[in-house]
């Protein structure tokens, strides 16, 4: 999950032929919702006139947009309420609007909002354009034909809706994307909530509650409804998992995020968003202004997708080498990078590592031969990567990664879970869990 600290992107044809398909699919689902194009945030961006109507700002050009980029923001949680009293949600929305000055209007950037807004009135969630600095067209979720009270983010109903309506409503003549807000666990699950993983967080009432996460096969089964994207940016934590990139290998073109926990501010919006419309070099210009924003002090890496299923493949003939060095038993983890950890409870007092450097782990384990091979693969799918030799963290630094040097040669920017003994902690279950996912279909652990 997001870290609390203040400091905190087939052939053409057949892919828009694809993208077509699910175009008319969507319009079909979705031309039977009436849609009233009315305000229903309640915070200053939108201004009522003299007559009490809605203002929607300057008058929008309807200018088709090249690429429609989805910011969905699952922010019903301790990210918009916090001990900190640090509201990150509503400070990620000024830095979209200012970022949003620079785009053309071609160039579409839309949001989904899901939060807390007070104590005693929490706002309806709603989709809106930002156009020049300003909320425009904004929809409830209620005006989307969601009729639930409590529309969570993280409901596959409700996240399908939304998803469907964003890209039938601004269909692009290019490509689309999708920024991924939130809280994140990789493919894991989250502290001891069991077989709640992955995604979103949402909450439902207020701070408490044990709350609602979507999972790595869900969100894949959702967006194979949506158009292929062009890239996904995973603005949570630890989402640049192996098991995770392979599930949504087949929606998007590209991955990007961090294999860590990231700072609880995110990624700098205003500085990043004219990047999110580039029409081939967004990977590396995201990267490299997310990392100069928390001063290096993050690892993050961008992984081509199509090179998935290769290095599935790689790892599975590379596991025969290791699984032939281990004799059968679990291998001895200390000293490998990791880049968090899930613990047994709320007095933490069992802490267990999962999110380990996929690369230091096969260069300790397999052959050598083995090794050069299987990194040979994934270097063709990690396309870009940026080293972080230290990054915000919900525990104490030195107390909770003292044990490995974090180098240039052992970091590869994805992680990896490796079963362990299923005596120790939790670890019997999550071994299991390991199993859903499409990943240990090639890869058997």
């Amino acid at each position: 999950m997001r870290n609390f600290a203040l400091r905190k992107q087939k052939e053409a044809y057949m892919k828009a032929m694809k993208n077509l398909a699910k175009l008319m699919l969507m319009s079909i689902l979705t031309a039977a919702t009436t849609v009233s194009f009315t305000a229903c945030t309640s915070d200053d961006d939108l201004m009522t006139n003299e007559n009490g109507a809605a203002d929607m700002g300057p008058t929008r050009q309807v200018v088709q947009p090249e690429r429609t980029v989805l910011v969905y923001m699952a922010g019903k949680n301790d990210l918009t309420k916090n001990q900190n009293n640090v509201d990150f949600l509503e400070a990620d929305l000024k830095e979209i609007k200012e970022g949003s000055k620079k785009l053309s209007d071609r160039d579409c950037i839309l949001v989904f909002v899901r939060r807390y807004q007070d104590d005693n009135n929490l706002e309806t969630p709603w989709l809106a354009r930002i156009w020049r600095g300003e909320v425009t067209d904004s929809v409830s979720v209620t005006d989307m034909g969601i009729s639930t009270s409590d529309a969570r983010a993280c409901d596959p109903e409700v996240m399908e809706r939304v998803m469907s309506y964003a890209y039938t409503k601004y269909a692009a003549t290019r490509d689309y994307g999708l920024v991924l807000w939130g809280h994140g666990s990789g493919w894991m699950v989250e502290s001891a909530m069991p077989r709640r993983r992955a995604y979103g967080l949402d909450n439902g009432n207020y701070i408490g509650g044990s709350g609602k996460w979507m999972n790595m096969p869900t969100l894949n089964s959702i967006l194979q409804k949506m158009p292929h994207m062009r890239f996904i940016l995973c603005d949570c934590c630890h989402m640049m998992s192996l098991e995770a990139l392979y599930e949504l290998r087949n929606v998007t073109d590209y991955m990007i995020g961090s294999p860590a926990e990231i700072p609880g501010q995110g990624a700098p919006y205003d500085a990043i968003l004219p990047a999110l419309f580039e029409k081939d070099s967004f990977c590396g210009s995201i990267i490299e202004r997310y990392h100069a924003s928390v001063n290096g002090e993050l690892p993050l890496s961008a992984v081509k997708m199509s090179e998935m299923d290769n290095v599935a493949q790689a790892t599975a003939q590379a596991l025969q080498s290791v699984k032939a060095n281990l004799g059968g038993g679990y291998a001895d983890m200390s000293g490998i990078i990791h880049y968090g950890y899930v613990d047994s409870g709320l007095l933490r007092k069992e802490v267990h590592n999962f999110f380990y450097d996929a690369g230091d782990f096969m260069s300790r384990y397999a052959s050598a031969a083995d090794y050069q091979m299987w990194n040979e693969a994934l270097s063709k799918a990690v396309v870009m990567k940026r080293i972080g030799y230290k990054w915000d963290t919900l525990r104490l630094w030195d107390k909770f990664y003292n044990d490995f040097e974090m180098t240039e040669e052992k970091f590869h920017g994805v992680s990896m879970f490796v079963p362990q003994d299923p005596g120790t902690g939790h670890y019997a279950r999550f071994n299991e869990d390991i199993k859903e996912m499409e990943w240990y279909q090639v890869v058997s652990l």
